[in-house]
């Protein structure tokens, strides 16, 4: 009966001996990263997970931003997880500053409120506005009206200023302000030699050869014409009739038609395109090159009239 006890308390204490021997397998186990011991049999390992933590975003007002930020997280077998310190948030924009490719042969390259076009240059020509622009004064009439004085000049007219909004006039499929370029021209247009200088005269519109083709440029004074548009409008100097068309005053010169300045006084009813309003004190101008003119209104039409203009001794 003793023997029986005694290998019953044996067998007990072996038990419990082997048990301590199982816990502390799984402890050390569990320390190496072993996994955990499950009483099913086998040890299964848990992978370790690992999150990108680099991220690139703008903020609201276009600066870039570059916070250090550390962050610890455990992960579910009881390691700990470290990401990386340095989260980097860069935005490479200037929100004043915008590069765009439009494709083609056209760059803009916009900067807050201005505007910059990288376009082909190549076939334009330098355009002279003070060919046809030199006012000639009209020695038949007076001026009875004061002129109108501001910074250093006097600006002489017969009729009384008279706003009204410029609108350029078009005269036509046929004709092109100055700076247009065309690659190649009618077979009506002709050689027109000026002090040298060939021009070629289409229709009322004058071109001078540019590369790859011509560019509409002022009518050259002193340009003779056989013909000139039926649409030209007859207007008074006050001494002799001029024709005026698309912006050009012509003379008859015997059986042709020459080119000349406009003459102070004269008035048109319209104005071509390439014009620009100009203030002068109180008074708004239309400026031709160095030609002014003024808005004024006769027998109630709104008309033009070129303006003298006299540096104030």
């Amino acid at each position: 009966m003793k023997s029986i006890k005694k290998i019953i308390r044996q067998i007990g204490l072996l038990g419990l001996m082997g048990s301590f021997f199982l816990i502390s397998i799984d402890s050390i186990a569990q320390r190496r990263g072993g996994g955990t011991a499950h009483r099913g049999g086998a040890t299964q390992a848990r992978p370790v997970q690992t999150r990108p933590a680099t991220q690139t975003r703008p903020r609201s007002n276009g600066a870039g931003v570059n916070r250090p930020v550390t962050t610890t997280r455990p992960a579910s077998n009881g390691n700990k997880v470290t990401r990386p310190s340095t989260v980097d948030r860069t935005n490479n924009r200037n929100s004043n500053n915008i590069n765009r490719n439009n494709g083609g042969n056209r760059n803009t390259n916009i900067s807050g409120n201005n505007i910059n076009r990288n376009v082909d240059r190549s076939r334009d020509i330098t355009i002279n506005n003070n060919r046809n622009t030199v006012v000639r004064r009209n020695t038949v009439v007076v001026y009875a009206r004061p002129p109108y004085r501001y910074g250093g000049y006097r600006y002489n007219a017969y009729h009384p200023y008279y706003f009204h909004p410029y609108t350029p006039y078009y005269w036509g499929p046929v004709w092109h302000p100055w700076g247009f370029f065309a690659a190649t021209l009618a077979v009506t247009a002709i050689v027109v030699s000026v002090e040298s200088t060939q021009y070629h005269y289409d229709q009322g519109v004058w071109y001078a050869p540019s590369n790859g083709g011509y560019t509409a440029v002022p009518a050259p004074v002193g340009g003779t014409v056989n013909n000139i548009p039926s649409g030209a409008e007859t207007v008074n100097t006050g001494t002799v009739n001029n024709y005026y068309y698309g912006g050009t005053y012509y003379e008859k010169d015997g059986s042709s038609y020459k080119v000349v300045p406009p003459t102070a006084g004269t008035l048109v009813d319209n104005l071509p395109e390439g014009g620009k309003e100009v203030t002068i004190g109180d008074v708004k101008y239309v400026k031709f090159g160095e030609t002014y003119y003024q808005p004024v209104q006769v027998d109630g039409k709104s008309k033009y009239e070129v303006v003298l203009v006299e540096e104030d001794k």
